[in-house]
């Protein structure tokens, strides 16, 4: 069973940083591309950064773009979302979620929900006005 684990969540007052990791656990996957997701309450899931493994090319949500920055860790299989300059509409349950199922259909393409296979149970975010 596969299994991704976030963590790096927690309180902060607007205009601060936080990081979050996401590591896998279980069985071993080779994935083409790592993602990152959030849903406020009573709001739908939302797409906010993807990375791909191979090529390091990412792809981010306009609402974020110039603020997160998505890495990733080849040698630790993990990646890292840097949020900077946070907003409170920033404030939401944050999923990392990973796409495995080939082909890999070029970044833009994975800012789908659909387009992942895996998922976390995801760490709450939370911005202070």
């Amino acid at each position: 069973q596969v299994q991704l684990v976030e963590s790096g969540g927690g309180l902060v007052q607007a205009g601060g940083s936080l990081r979050l990791s996401c590591a896998p656990s279980g069985r071993t996957f080779s994935s083409y591309v790592m993602g990152w997701f959030r849903q406020a309450p009573g709001q739908e899931r939302e797409f906010v950064a993807a990375i791909s493994w191979s090529y390091g090319s990412t792809t981010y949500a306009d609402s974020v773009k110039g603020r997160f920055t998505i890495s990733r860790d080849n040698a630790e299989s993990t990646v890292a979302l840097q949020m900077d300059a946070l907003k409170p509409e920033d404030t939401a349950v944050y999923y990392c979620a990973a796409a495995i199922s080939p082909p890999y259909r070029g970044i833009s393409y994975y800012s789908r929900r659909g387009a992942y296979d895996y998922w976390g149970q995801g760490t709450q975010v939370t911005v202070s006005s």
